[in-house]
């Protein structure tokens, strides 16, 4: 089912120009959750698409809150796509399966126009977990879709940030982040470890992963460095191409908008890597 509409987002936004946008429902009888927007650029001209993961605490959010940046980056000829994933009574696993069929929906719209299949994906917090899950894991190994999957889509790399590189608690864990991560894996840690260790993007590392872009912000105080740390030395000893920076003054979850300099400095970052791995 096919929705036609503009960017609600945008009502704070007046000086900034609409873009229309399709809203696709997932199912012929719409459910909750399992939607997205897509942008076509009316120029479309580059050779790789964006998709984007809200982030939420596995709970909350919205597609809706990339929109405002999606628009700058269709005016500069990019095909993009913001999703939504179901928030209530599923878990993790669920959330990873709606991804992959919004993905499916995407590549084929793609493909339906004569557009290149290769989409970076880019995420947020929860957002960047579930696509970390989404780029890493095989369907058989997390978030399996209740449907086969149609198109091939071929990730060609990942944007994340304030990304949780681990599922199993650290020390020194953020009681909230904590609670939201056990009610998102479905059950307490200490009653199945394993399922912890499967929501793990540490888990799935391999040669030949696609490139990574980690965008940190200075205030972290959710999920800490050391967790990448780790990652990205596994991600590296293994031939992977991993990029990070951090940003100054900011916080958890800071690129949602485009009014302070560190959110656009991120924003030209993420363009400078696309043109870097469109040809991965």
């Amino acid at each position: 089912m096919v929705g036609i509409g503009t960017m609600s987002s945008y009502a704070a936004f007046p000086h900034l120009k609409r873009t229309p946008f399709k809203s696709i429902y997932f199912d012929s009888n719409p459910c909750e959750g399992r939607i997205l927007d897509i942008f076509e650029a009316s120029h479309s001209t580059r050779e790789i698409a964006f998709f984007f993961v809200h982030g939420g605490g596995w709970k909350s959010g919205s597609r809706s809150i990339f929109h405002q940046i999606i628009h700058e980056y269709v005016k500069l000829g990019f095909d993009c796509a913001s999703t939504d994933y179901r928030l209530k009574d599923v878990t993790i696993f669920d959330q990873v399966a709606d991804i992959r069929i919004g993905l499916d929906i995407f590549a084929a719209d793609l493909a339906k126009r004569n557009r290149p299949q290769k989409v970076l994906l880019i995420g947020s917090s929860a957002g960047a977990h579930l696509a970390l899950l989404t780029a890493f894991a095989k369907p058989e190994e997390c978030g399996v879709p209740e449907k086969p999957l149609n198109f091939a889509c071929d990730i060609v790399g990942i944007v994340v940030q304030s990304a949780p590189f681990s599922f199993v608690p650290w020390p020194d864990i953020f009681p909230g982040s904590w609670q939201s991560m056990q009610s998102a894996a479905g059950m307490p840690y200490n009653d199945n470890k394993e399922v912890y260790k499967q929501l793990s993007p540490l888990h799935y590392i391999q040669a030949g992963m696609p490139p990574l872009l980690a965008l940190h912000a200075e205030n972290e105080e959710m999920f800490p460095r050391e967790i990448y740390t780790e990652f990205a030395k596994r991600f590296l000893e293994l031939g992977n191409v991993v990029q990070e920076k951090i940003y100054p003054r900011t916080e958890h979850g800071f690129f949602y908008s485009l009014e302070r300099w560190q959110q656009r400095e991120a924003f030209d970052d993420i363009l400078r890597f696309a043109e870097a791995v469109k040809n991965y």
